[in-house]
């Protein structure tokens, strides 16, 4: 099992829309095969950042979802609605 961290820092002009779109990748990847949990979150004081709390099967899985033209569409979009490039962590429970 892996578990993925992403961080997303929104343009502060653009949170309503930066939150639209990614709140639109959620079911998609929730049907993905090896999606366990894909859960959004916004910072409470950070509004405009984000935060995606992942879980696959295996990395075969994440890859194959990095793959999808639902996020191969986000990542083409997120250059005018993101701060700063999207921050990934990936990570084994010990």
């Amino acid at each position: 099992m892996l578990t993925v961290i992403a961080k997303i820092t929104a343009k502060k002009a653009l949170i309503k829309e930066t939150k639209e779109v990614l709140q639109a990748l959620v079911p998609p990847t929730l049907a993905e095969e090896g999606c366990l949990q894909y859960d959004l979150h916004q910072g409470t004081t950070e509004n405009h950042v984000f935060f995606f709390y992942e879980t696959w099967e295996s990395r075969q899985h994440l890859e194959e979802h990095l793959a999808n033209s639902h996020l191969i569409a986000f990542k083409q979009k997120a250059e005018n609605l993101l701060q700063r490039p999207m921050e990934v962590f990936m990570l084994n429970k010990i």
